[in-house]
C-alpha cells in the first residue's frame, strides 16, 4: 500500500522552540510532550502527566555513536520521569505519550512499552539502558488493534521529533536508484534514503582496519559487531550485514565497511560506473 500523506501538529507553549513540544495529529487521541530535562521543574506540573502513558527518555550512549534509551510506562507519569530524574544519569530528552481521552489502561501503556523495546531491539539503532525486552502481552483482539493504532500513530510522530530509534530503514522502491561499493575485496549495496544512507542486508565489510582509520569509524564497526548486524562469516574472510542498516551519510557507511577513511559520494556507484556524485550532480534526487 502506497503511503499516505498527514499532518502533525506541533505547539510550543513558551515560544521557545528548544523548549517543550506538545505533538499531536488529527483525528488521533494520543498526545506526546517531548522536552529536556532541563525543563523538568516546569513540565511536571503539567496535568497530561496525571495519567497513565509510554515514555522515552534518551541521552548520549557509551560509545559516542548510537544514543542510551530507556523505554517505560507508569500509571502515573510525572512519578516514574521524576524517579527516572534521580536515578538515572545518562538522559537529556524525554518524550511522554498519553491519551486525551483517558482511552489507555494498564494493559495498553504495557503493550505499548514491550512493542517500542521490541522494534529498538530490531533496529539496532540505540543502545537499550533497559534491562530486557519483556513479551507482549496478551490483549483481546480489539484492544490489541486499538493499542497498535495508538501505536503507529506515535511511531508517525517521533521522527518529527527527532526520534528515530524505532525505525527501520524504508524498503527498496523501483525508483530507488542501487549503488554498488568495491574495494579491499569486499562488496556492498546500498541506496540513498530520508534516514541518510543504506547498506543492504547480506553486504560485506572487511575484517581489518587499516590504520589510518577515524576513531568515530571504528567505534560504530564495534558497535555493530557487539549488536550483531556485522557477523563473521563462516570462512571468516569478512563480515556480513545481517540486516539492512541506515547510516548517517555515504561516507560513514564506506567507511565502516572498508575499515578506512573513505569519500562515500566516490565509492559507491551504479552498475555503468557512475559516482553517487556524478548521480547528485546529474539528478539531485
Amino acid at each position: 500500500m502506497a503511503s499516505r500523506g498527514f499532518s502533525i501538529n506541533i505547539f510550543i507553549p513558551s515560544g521557545d522552540p528548544a523548549g517543550l513540544r506538545i505533538v499531536e495529529k488529527p483525528n488521533w487521541t494520543g498526545k506526546g510532550l517531548v522536552f529536556e530535562r532541563s525543563d523538568l521543574g516546569d513540565v511536571r506540573q503539567r496535568r497530561e502527566l496525571d495519567g497513565p502513558g509510554v515514555y522515552i527518555i534518551w541521552g548520549p550512549g557509551d560509545t559516542g555513536q548510537l544514543p542510551r534509551v530507556y523505554v517505560g510506562e507508569g500509571t502515573t507519569t510525572r512519578e516514574r520521569i521524576i524517579a527516572h530524574h534521580k536515578s538515572k544519569d545518562f538522559w537529556i530528552s524525554a518524550a511522554v505519550f498519553t491519551s486525551k481521552d483517558q482511552g489507555l489502561n494498564k494493559a495498553h501503556i504495557q503493550y505499548l512499552e514491550a512493542r517500542l523495546l521490541g522494534l529498538a531491539d530490531e533496529a539496532k539503532r540505540c543502545e537499550l539502558d533497559n534491562a530486557n525486552v519483556p513479551q507482549v502481552p496478551s490483549l483481546g483482539e480489539a484492544e490489541a488493534a486499538n493499542a497498535e493504532s495508538f501505536l503507529l500513530d506515535m511511531l508517525l510522530c517521533l521522527p518529527m521529533v527527532g526520534v528515530r530509534f524505532f525505525q527501520k530503514p524504508g524498503a527498496q522502491t523501483p525508483a530507488t536508484r542501487l549503488l554498488t561499493l568495491r574495494a579491499r575485496n569486499i562488496t556492498a549495496q546500498g541506496f540513498v534514503d530520508s534516514s541518510g544512507f543504506v547498506v543492504k542486508s547480506g553486504s560485506q565489510a572487511v575484517m581489518e582496519e587499516l590504520p589510518s582509520i577515524h576513531a568515530y569509524l571504528s567505534v560504530q564497526r564495534s558497535a555493530l559487531i557487539e549488536r550483531g548486524v556485522l557477523q563473521r562469516t563462516d570462512d571468516s574472510s569478512c563480515y556480513r550485514l545481517t540486516q539492512d542498516y541506515p547510516f548517517g551519510s555515504p561516507s560513514t557507511a564506506a567507511g565502516v565497511l572498508i575499515g578506512r577513511p573513505a569519500n562515500g559520494r566516490l565509492e559507491w556507484k551504479d552498475e555503468a560506473g557512475r559516482t553517487l556524485r556524478d548521480l547528485q550532480e546529474e539528478d539531485p534526487r
